[in-house]
This record gives structure tokens, sequence and C-alpha cells, in this order.
């Protein structure tokens, strides 16, 4: 019998599998690199709604609103810390998924990754689609440490 293409590591598992993993880390890197970069697009909003909080802007402090600078900054504001959370969870996930690690993390994220049109919604996609294959299960399996037992005295 002949080996099928992509098959044949030292473990057993596919080769492709391997590659797939590595290949969606990677990309993981750079849609983190571009969430991160994409929500410095809201700052000026932020520069915005904190000039017209603190300055008279030409006499039109008395036409705007109250709640309207906090608008500009609020708004903004959760906005870019999401941006920023999201890009930190995905260079985790780029790791975890390099190291093989934590597929319940990856998939949650992955998830998650799928509100972000287009390129977050591709990656996360795909993602799922790769970490849901049982070879891909194992291979995380593989990884996992068994916790010791009460008795073996490692504490």
């Amino acid at each position: 019998m002949s080996e099928q293409p992509g098959e044949g590591t030292s473990t057993g598992l596919p080769q492709q599998d391997e590659r797939h993993l590595d290949l969606l880390s990677t990309f993981h890197y750079v849609a983190a690199g571009l969430t991160a970069a994409l929500s410095c697009l809201v700052l000026p909003h932020l520069v915005i709604g904190f000039l017209m909080l603190t300055q008279d802007l030409n006499g039109l402090a008395e036409e705007i609103p109250a709640i309207f600078p906090f608008v500009f900054i609020l708004i903004p504001g959760a906005m870019f810390i999401a941006a920023w959370v999201l890009a930190g969870l995905m260079v985790a996930t780029a790791l975890k998924l390099k190291r093989r690690e934590s597929h319940t993390f990856c998939l949650v994220v992955a998830g998650v990754e799928c509100m972000m049109m287009p390129y977050g919604t591709v990656l996360g996609i795909f993602t799922i689609i790769v970490l849901s294959r049982d070879s891909v299960t194992r291979l995380f399996d593989a990884r996992r440490v068994p916790p010791a037992s009460p008795g073996s005295g490692a504490e």
C-alpha cells in the first residue's frame, strides 16, 4: 500500500494538518497586526471628542449638545480597546496554534474573528474548519500533559 500525499510524519499524523496549522498561525499574526493598525483609524475621533470637551472651538460650545463630545470619546475609545484586545487574542491564538495547545481557546477566538469582515471572517472560518478535523484534534491532544495523580508525589 502506498502512502497518501501529505501523510507520513514521525507521529503518524497527516503532514498536511501540520502545514495548515503553521499557515494559520502565520495568518493570525498578520491579522493581529492589521487589526491593531486599523484600530488607529478611530484616534482622530478621540482627539475631536477631547477638543470638543476642552476647547471653545470658535464659540461652537453652546451649539453642541453636552452629550456629543462624550459620544466622540466613548464609542471610538471602546472600539480602539476592543480591537487591541482582539489583536492580543489573535497573537495568543497564533502562539497556541504553533505550539498545538488550547484547542478550545483557538476555536473560540476563531468564532470571534468571524465578526471581523472580511479578513477575520475568512481566517475564522478556515481556522474552525482545520481545527474541526479529528486528526488535528488528536494532534492537540498529543501535546496535552496528563495531570499528576494525587498519590504520585508530584507536589
